[in-house]
């Protein structure tokens, strides 16, 4: 029976379930539920605190865990990313007071840097050859500086709205990218059936979820030009109509791209032009 650890709450907590769900695994009913079987699917998931999973997964004792790729890299933990899963997103900004360090990293030499991911930014120093200290705090350091505790902070900046609230100023380029991601102990197998049919799963989700089917009529003599606006993935499905000279067409589209392709394809005389949510998918 495949093992996954799963996030038990926070931000990466909602969306993967949701994920989970929509690959067509069973997830628990009641939010004080640690441990769930899913026999039908032969898995066991386990909820866990998402700073924890990737030690536990790096034990062997689970096969897989879904976490942050922050998460992961914080812990060094013997464990590696194998699927980039597109939600919880952020990114990781060094920010100071205006005028006490510049955008190059070099003038974070000498200095103390606050931050709740000490194992990100003492790495990410050290790959630099940046001589600076590093304060571990839990929760927002925004007032670290002004306490002075450092003089710099490490944190994860979205809008930059609350580091403009303490007087900060982002500096420099970003530490890291980060997003949740499918993780397993390093050097495990990778082509264990379970976990291989787990990745198609995921991966047929997040396919569905950037793709949409589009179904429209057109005229012979157009077709040409409509299947360049809608080439499918291989090719798209071209059936004859019951009135001579047209065909229905069906192919994938990006999501994003949808309403764009509709219009191009208005234009060239394309009609009943339908788009579907697609659920689920392999290809």
């Amino acid at each position: 029976m495949l093992r996954i650890a799963v996030p038990n709450k926070g931000s990466l907590s909602g969306p993967a379930a949701e994920m989970l769900h929509e690959a067509g695994y069973q997830q628990r009913r009641e939010s004080k539920e640690l441990r769930i079987v899913d026999p039908e699917n032969e898995v066991e998931f386990f909820y866990l605190r998402p700073r924890d999973i990737a030690i536990y997964v790096s034990s062997g004792q689970l096969d897989i865990g879904i976490t942050g790729r922050d998460l992961l890299i914080d812990s060094g933990a013997n464990a590696e990313e194998i699927l980039p899963l597109g939600f919880a997103r952020s990114t990781f900004r060094f920010a100071t007071k205006p005028g006490t360090v510049g955008d190059d990293l070099t003038d974070l030499n000498g200095k103390t840097v606050a931050t709740s991911y000490e194992g990100i930014v003492a790495k990410h120093l050290a790959d630099n050859g940046i001589d600076a200290s590093v304060v571990h705090l839990d929760g927002a350091v925004e007032t670290a500086i002004e306490l002075g505790v450092a003089q710099v902070i490490a944190d994860v900046v979205e809008t930059g709205t609350s580091l403009r609230n303490a007087g900060l100023e982002v500096v420099g380029t970003p530490i890291m990218k980060s997003e949740a991601v499918v993780i397993r102990r390093t050097g495990a197998d990778g082509e264990e059936p379970k976990v291989q049919q787990f990745l198609r799963r995921l991966q047929g989700v997040l396919v569905a979820r950037t793709y949409v089917m589009m179904d429209y009529d057109c005229r012979v003599e157009q077709l040409e030009k409509a299947v360049a606006l809608t080439p499918g993935l291989e090719s798209p499905t071209v059936s004859p109509l019951h009135n001579e000279g047209w065909v229905a067409v069906r192919a994938m589209v990006p999501a994003k791209e949808a309403q764009r392709i509709m219009d191009d394809l208005y234009d060239i005389g394309a009609r009943a032009i339908l788009t579907t949510a697609i659920h689920a998918c392999r290809l």
